[in-house]
């Protein structure tokens, strides 16, 4: 609300910088990313995963 556009109207003005997307237009870009890339996030979810890329796995 009111609180959160006040602290978006502060960080623009103190830093100069501004978002390049909107709430909306990044949730939607978020989704169809998660969509095109099942491969990477479904062995998270399945539990299959088991940390290779973080130097976890023993």
């Amino acid at each position: 609300g009111t609180e959160c556009n006040t602290v978006a109207a502060k960080i623009a003005r103190e830093l100069g910088w501004t978002p390049q997307e909107t709430f909306e237009s990044g949730m939607r870009k978020t989704v169809q990313w998660y969509l095109a890339n099942e491969a990477w996030w479904k062995p998270v979810q399945d539990g299959s995963y088991q940390g290779e890329r973080l130097g976890l796995k023993r």
